[in-house]
């Protein structure tokens, strides 16, 4: 039953990375706001819930597992239902900024209570079950958000939240056992609060750059000069304070280290290929809001069918081999996706999406197990959080980058390709290209709407490469994986997960 209650919150949390993506067509006219406003729906969540995931270790060990996720599952819950109800896009963004917040803590501590649960011979098929609950919290988003905007409103993809927070927040109370605390034990607010402003200067940089002309721009110059100084005294704080909220010794451990690496990739894998290929198949290729939200979600069939394997061969097969194979099968679909035009078949957005989903299952279950494996228990906690603070620190750069770069690559684009539209071009002369005639009005409306959907295409593919290198670009990272290792012997009385 702790692991229902567990499940339940992670794929809650999870599920909101995602489910508005192809309803915010639908809140842009509803709460009048432009196309770069009502991405902040989903970029306030992600950058809440990363800046929050901080202090969960710290929370966890001073007030208890069990209280912190109570009051985080309620929280969330009420968030959810005020941004059903919200009437204007600053309310929104408010709203799911109270979201993310109280949504930080369920993902990290429903990972560390997992571990601590559950003897070490099955923390393997654990974690497989709870990464099932990470992973196809974002890829089932789509679907279930596709049908509730159709069939009912967009209010709906919040309020689905209400029934399953209270069972949560019902079943954690009766069924989960209090952790010890350590009522004295001080919180570093100097490092949290260099580490949020960092943070959160950072992301405000990536989202407003593209619209005000990046360094052009004194307020982005100032963003990124704060985002550098609060990083920069985080880093050193860490490195000399005595008790920093955030243990540097966890980063000693080889694994650990790699596995965050690993992670960011993963982050922006996961959610930034969504945030690309969600408005690709409504707005390029025409697919109403249902059938847009059926093709992205077959990408958890994959991601399904994966874990349940990954599960079984964890101990039996190296865990590297794994990893490797789920980062190929993850990069493959996005190769083929710099190729998609208007005229792509629902047959090549099934396959790539579901061999994505199988990759990141091969990635996600060996790569957590594989990384805490040597870290000690002591560290599990705050090791957690930093995990699910590096994947959705990936998830929002990731995002703020594509959608940055299509914008720019769009305008860019449709540049070159008017440059070419002249008297003496060949192709204007056919009698086929009569009613694109550029000197009558309609010709030259209808040679626009040409002109800019090939742009928006060429854009597309441009950001599909470009992830196809990132993700290309941690393969040499597997080198430094070491499997075969036991954790560190500590102190059971530091063992705060058990």
């Amino acid at each position: 039953m702790i692991t229902v209650c567990l499940m339940a919150a992670t794929i809650m949390q999870a599920l909101d990375t995602t489910i508005a993506n192809v309803a915010l067509p639908y809140m842009q006219g509803s709460l009048s706001a432009t196309i770069d406003q009502v991405n902040w729906v989903l970029t306030s969540y992600i950058v809440a819930a990363a800046i929050m995931t901080a202090p969960v270790g710290w929370l966890a060990m001073r007030f208890g597992t069990k209280k912190v996720l109570i009051v985080c599952a309620a929280g969330f819950t009420v968030a959810s239902m005020l941004c059903g109800i919200a009437q204007s896009i600053t309310d929104m963004v408010l709203y799911r900024l109270l979201q993310g917040v109280f949504g930080a803590a369920l993902v990290p501590l429903s990972q560390a209570v997992m571990m601590a649960i559950y003897p070490p011979e099955r923390r393997g098929q654990a974690m497989a079950v709870w990464g099932m609950g990470v992973m196809i919290g974002p890829i089932m988003g789509p679907t279930l958000g596709g049908w509730l905007t159709d069939t009912l409103s967009w209010h709906w993809v919040f309020f689905v939240n209400l029934p399953f927070g209270i069972a949560t927040v019902l079943g954690l109370a009766a069924f989960m056992q209090e952790t010890p605390t350590q009522p004295s034990m001080r919180f570093d607010w100097f490092g949290f609060a260099a580490l949020s402003i960092g943070i959160g200067a950072a992301q405000l940089m990536l989202d407003r750059g593209e619209s005000l002309g990046w360094f052009d721009s004194a307020e982005i110059r100032a963003e990124a000069i704060v985002a550098a100084a609060g990083l920069w005294y985080f880093v050193v704080h860490s490195l000399t304070a005595e008790r920093p909220f955030i243990p540097i010794q966890i980063f000693r451990d080889t694994n650990f280290s790699v596995g965050v690496v690993f992670m960011f990739v993963v982050g922006i894998i996961l959610l930034a290929t969504m945030a690309l290929v969600t408005p690709f198949v409504q707005n390029v290729i025409g697919y109403p809001v249902m059938q847009a939200g059926l093709l992205l979600g077959t990408r958890g069939i994959g991601t399904m069918a994966a874990m349940m394997v990954t599960g079984r061969l964890l101990g039996r097969i190296d865990a590297r081999l794994m990893i490797l194979t789920g980062l190929i099968l993850s990069t493959l679909p996005l190769v083929f996706m710099t190729g998609m035009t208007a005229d792509t078949p629902a047959s090549t957005i099934v396959w790539t999406s579901i061999m994505q989903g199988v990759g990141l299952g091969f990635v996600f279950v060996p790569l957590n197990t594989v990384a805490f494996a040597t870290l000690p228990a002591r560290y599990r906690t705050e090791g957690t959080a930093v995990w699910t603070l590096i994947r959705n620190l990936g998830s929002a750069v990731g995002v703020s980058i594509v959608i940055a770069q299509l914008t720019s690559t769009t305008t860019l684009m449709h540049a070159r390709l008017t440059e070419s539209l002249t008297p003496w071009n060949l192709g204007l002369q056919f009698p086929t290209a009569a009613l694109v005639d550029p000197a009558t009005t309609t010709g030259r409306a209808l040679l626009e709407q040409l002109v800019t959907a090939q742009a928006v295409i060429i854009a597309y593919a441009n950001d599909f490469r470009l992830m196809t290198f990132i993700s290309l670009a941690a393969l040499p990272l597997l080198l430094l994986i070491r499997v075969g290792k036991t954790p560190a012997k500590v102190d059971p009385a530091h063992a705060v997960a058990d």
